[in-house]
């Protein structure tokens, strides 16, 4: 067994096509067959469940599988930690954000990258629930995610401030002149909301349940891009994180402030607590503490 065959069944599992993974791992397909194979003799299992193309995963390599994310993320730690000592950088910091975060992460990795440029970037859109498992388990370096469930002795986190909430329109189709607009007066208006469930999404309907009021979403998705389409479009406004940057996507697209709109808890940097701890996510956390200090 050696890393690279750890490499080709996560490839597998993220593509779910021989063809696609063997072409993500710069090999041939018949290769990545073979080295499968070879990983599934060595093992004495049945990993994947094959037809005329790749049908799924067994039960066995499921958890063989969780078990090569966990080493490769370890192989991987250990190569950056070693360039660390040397007074280096190198690996991807792999970073996960939750759906319509108001803190844009980009300025903080071309800062990461000015300085390291050897290092690359993986950036994932997750739930909260899923980037608190992933750093767990060491499948994230760094989250972008709600403070108010954090166990702070498992992990490690810097606040980034309230994520006030506004409404994103496309002005070619609405106009709401200078004031704020109340919870209320969206009432009146065709809503495209995120799917129940999401953090975001349950702050939005806080805001309207304190006061009284149901809202009747025209569209509700779980696809951000889909919601901004629609809105562009002029099918829907969409409350949407006041400093997300979003209004700068199109000339056309506005962000109105709503009155007394703030999510439910505030947005942290969050990395584990426990050893090993990402060498990439230390330095991660340094240079946003470098910056907010000179802000």
């Amino acid at each position: 067994m050696d890393i690279k065959q750890l490499k080709f069944l996560i490839a597998l599992d993220e593509t779910r096509h021989f063809g696609q993974a063997a072409a993500r791992c710069h090999i041939t397909q018949p290769t990545l067959s073979m080295r499968l194979r070879s990983l599934e003799q060595e093992l004495g299992l049945q990993l994947v469940n094959r037809g005329q193309r790749f049908e799924s995963f067994t039960a066995p390599g499921e958890r063989v599988l969780a078990w090569a994310r966990t080493v490769l993320a370890a192989y991987d730690g250990l190569q950056a930690e070693a360039a660390a000592c040397r007074g280096n950088l190198i690996g991807t910091l792999r970073l996960g954000v939750v759906p319509l975060s108001s803190f844009d992460p980009l300025p903080l990795l071309q800062r990461l990258h000015q300085e390291h440029p050897e290092l690359r970037f993986e950036l994932s859109a997750l739930s909260s629930e899923q980037i608190l498992e992933h750093l767990a388990s060491n499948r994230l370096d760094v989250g972008v995610s709600y403070l108010d469930r954090l166990d702070q002795e498992r992990f490690d986190f810097q606040p980034l401030g309230e994520t006030r909430m506004g409404l994103l329109y496309d002005q070619r189709h609405f106009n709401f002149g200078e004031q704020p607009l109340s919870w209320e007066a969206l009432i009146e208006l065709p809503l495209g909301l995120l799917s129940g469930g999401m953090h975001f999404r349950q702050s939005i309907d806080h805001n309207f349940h304190s006061r009284g009021l149901t809202p009747q979403p025209i569209l509700q998705t779980d696809a951000v891009h889909q919601l901004l389409q629609a809105v562009h479009g002029g099918f829907c406004c969409a409350v949407m994180p006041l400093e997300g940057g979003l209004e700068a996507l199109t000339d056309n697209l506005r962000l109105h402030p709503i009155q007394d709109a703030n999510t439910l808890s505030r947005l942290g940097l969050i990395m584990r607590r426990a050893a090993p701890r990402s060498a990439l996510a230390e330095a991660c956390f340094e240079m946003y503490q470098k910056s907010a200090s000179h802000s």
